[in-house]
């Protein structure tokens, strides 16, 4: 008995052994000792599996006092440490830096523990337009938690294209460009993606050395971290996007001009070098070279040629000849290449986009060099109507927000359904599951819900609510619970849209919007939300996801309400009812009050810390004042004197409300009162005198910064959410 006692010790320590020298485990525990602390990851061991498994997969059981979590690779382990987390001990690791995570005093056991697979290879996450619309502005502490959040919760493969401008830089100055021309080509940090994706030059530029320069040791950074947790960043590769100005080196490159897009055009349109130039197979080769210098890579490039702009030719051996060369140039530089694509353009330009089109562009070259994003399955699958691609490997993706706009909105299950439903079919080249969110917002819980859904015993749409009482509001109340499925059954029950956001984030006109991307439709009786927001207050709930949650109905609610008074104020006007119109026009200003205080609350919906953290980025006063400038820009007009984009990436932020929807608003009730009062109607020409006035207002909001806003959240939520109910007579 004692030998094979020594032998059973013996085994214990090699194991231990292999698990601190193991590169897997070794992340693992790091990733553990950075969620939950040094004290309580030493509960928490883990252990390199060697049993052959077709797809990823982890195990929890309990070792004693111990809990171990075991995987075939780190990431398995992050998520298996992320089940853990949440289903045994009921906490919520959120997304954004700010949220601490609070552990229960002592750490459960897992009992009889759980074996779980994923049921596919690939989990994917991010947008090119969250680099705009939520990240330019983040330091290496936002990264680095963000990257643990998307370990914990499965992701394996994410959009890295931070830091790519420093390369280009490199690249175009190589190539005997100067510095003013690299420098005018790109647009401010804010705009970036849409840059990247051939959309605009110029605007907000010339872009400071100094961020080129921090971007590049960010990325170092992004990429390190995204690689020990098993995540392959998708770093991006040329899709021929040029600076004009190399025609002054290059005179016989063959550009296409591709303005026109969202209203830029002229300098700020993009140039399109032909990819059967030989300049272009050179160009791809000198970038992919030298990013895989710097960041290193895993063979899979994010290349999307004609996102949102039309190609030159609508001939599909054109369009065959082009993806085909494209390819050729991508493998010619790294031979392993796979090349992944939004399929976002097959969405939104889908009278184009036929199938004999798609059919000839996707067809080109192998299909088991390539991988399509199908964008935006909450709304359409394009997989259903192309053949499923023509069989190249696909990712199902649920987009779930436009632009970082404030709303509830998504249906875990219809989400739930759309995915049993392609896994039953057994649709052959179904590769895996992923969320492709403009922004990230106020909706957490669904993209959670989401990535569960790569994995065996997933979240089901019909417990989310029990889970999210637990986990979020931290109570196993009946109250929570019953809040929880409230909100589920009825509030949660369509998906997005663009410009989805409440009216009070749009400009204001009698009837019909002006705003091109305005949708303020709700698909539910706010009363119930109402409903819903007060059994919240009496939950009793604790904790930062709790105050969110507050703050976040609370914010729906009166955006709501504001929409509603909304539509009386307009039949006030066309009974020419001033008195009436008075009162409600007073009434939403005092909501828009209400609003702004409640969303000091919480650091997710303060301007302040979207203008902060832009400020941190300049070395000096002038160029902190630029950074707060690109901030300001993307958030209200977008651009400078159209209104395609204008309030497209609105969003319900303190001080944002306070002192640029509300003035707005004001104006407009001036303008619309002194109609009534001299005999006038709101038509054209009224409206555009006050537009004139209104455009003039928001371009000075962001081109000439005045105000400070906090940039820490203030006041319990749940205290400022019950006074303003009383306040308005509907806390009972």
């Amino acid at each position: 008995m004692k030998k094979i006692g020594i032998l059973l010790l013996s085994l214990f320590m090699c194991s231990a052994l292999f698990a601190a020298t193991d590169a897997d485990c070794q992340a693992a525990m790091a990733l553990s000792r950075r969620v939950m602390g040094e004290k309580a990851s030493r509960q928490i061991v883990f252990k390199k599996s060697t049993r052959a498994a077709q797809q990823d997969c982890f195990a929890l059981s309990q070792k004693g006092s111990k809990v171990q979590i075991e995987g075939n690779n780190a990431g398995s382990m992050a998520t298996g440490l992320g089940y853990y987390l949440k289903n045994y001990c009921h906490c919520n690791y959120s997304w954004m830096a700010s949220d601490p995570l609070i552990l229960p005093s002592k750490l459960p056991s897992v009992g009889e523990g759980v074996t779980i697979n994923a049921t596919v290879s690939k989990r994917f996450f991010l947008n090119y337009c969250t680099f705009g619309y939520t990240m330019p502005w983040w330091q290496w502490e936002d990264w680095s938690h963000f990257i643990d959040w998307m370990a914990l919760n499965g992701v394996n493969m994410a959009l890295a294209i931070t830091g790519q401008e420093s390369i280009w830089y490199k690249i175009w100055t190589e190539m005997g460009l100067t510095d003013a021309q690299v420098r005018d080509y790109f647009t401010g940090p804010a705009h970036l993606p849409w840059h990247r994706m051939q959309n605009v030059d110029r605007w907000f530029s010339p872009l400071p050395q100094s961020w080129l320069d921090s971007q590049l040791d960010l990325q170092k950074l992004i990429v390190e971290r995204e690689r020990s947790l098993g995540i392959t960043p998708v770093l991006p590769a040329f899709n021929g996007h040029v600076p004009r100005e190399i025609k002054s080196v290059y005179p016989d490159a063959p550009l296409s001009e591709l303005g026109g897009w969202s209203g830029f055009t002229g300098d700020m349109g993009c140039s399109f070098l032909d990819p059967m130039s030989p300049l272009f197979s050179e160009i791809q080769e000198r970038f992919i070279r030298k990013e895989s210098e710097i960041y290193g890579t895993d063979h899979v490039y994010g290349v999307d040629i004609f996102n949102e702009v039309m190609p030159p030719s609508s001939d599909p051996q054109y369009l065959a000849r082009v993806s085909r060369q494209i390819y050729e140039s991508i493998s010619q530089a790294d031979p392993d290449a796979v090349w992944l694509q939004m399929g976002w353009l097959f969405y939104n330009a889908r009278k184009y986009w036929n199938n004999e089109r798609v059919d000839a562009y996707l067809s080109s070259f192998p299909k088991e060099r390539q991988l399509i994003l199908d964008y935006y399955c909450d709304k359409k699958e394009v997989w259903e109507s192309t053949n499923a691609f023509f069989g190249v490997p696909f990712i199902w993706c649920y987009l779930g927000n436009f632009g970082g706009n404030t709303n509830l909105c998504g249906v875990p299950a219809d989400i739930q359904n759309k995915l049993s439903r392609i896994k039953e079919e057994g649709v052959a080249n179904f590769s895996g599951i992923g969320c492709t969110l403009e922004g990230l917002d106020c909706n957490p819980y669904i993209y959670e819900f989401v990535l569960s859904q790569a994995w065996e015993k997933p979240q089901k749409a019909e417990s989310l609510a029990g889970y999210l009482a637990n986990c979020r509001t931290r109570s196993n109340s009946a109250k929570a619970a019953g809040a929880w499925t409230a909100l589920m059954d009825s509030v949660y029950i369509g998906p997005t849209a663009t410009g989805q956001s409440s009216l009070l984030c749009h400009r204001p006109n009698i009837g019909k919007s002006k705003t091109r991307y305005a949708t303020a439709d709700i698909p539910y009786d706010n009363a119930v939300l109402l409903r819903t927001m007060k059994q919240f207050l009496r939950a009793d709930g604790s904790g930062p996801a709790y105050s969110f949650d507050v703050v976040n109905l609370m914010r729906q609610w009166l955006s709501n309400r504001f929409n509603e008074l909304k539509g009386e104020y307009d039949k006030a006007y066309h009974a020419r009812d001033l008195d009436r119109m008075d009162r409600l026009s007073a009434d939403m200003l005092d909501i828009l009050d209400h609003l702004d205080n409640i969303l000091a609350a919480d650091s997710f919906f303060l301007l302040g810390k979207w203008i902060s953290d832009a400020r941190y980025w300049g070395k000096d006063s002038d160029e902190k004042l630029y950074f707060e400038r690109n901030a300001r820009n993307l958030i209200t007009s977008w651009s400078d004197s159209n209104m395609i984009l204008n309030d497209y990436a609105a969003r319900a932020l303190n001080g944002l409300v306070r002192d640029y929807y509300k003035p707005r608003y004001a104006m407009f009730f001036e303008a619309v009162r002194s109609c009534v009062r001299n005999g006038l109607d709101w038509d054209e020409q009224q409206y555009d005198i006050y537009n004139r006035k209104v455009t003039a207002f928001e371009h000075d909001w962001w081109d000439k910064p005045q105000g400070s806003y906090i940039s820490q959240p203030v006041g319990d939520a749940a205290g400022i959410a019950q006074q303003i109910l009383e306040k308005l007579g509907e806390y009972n």
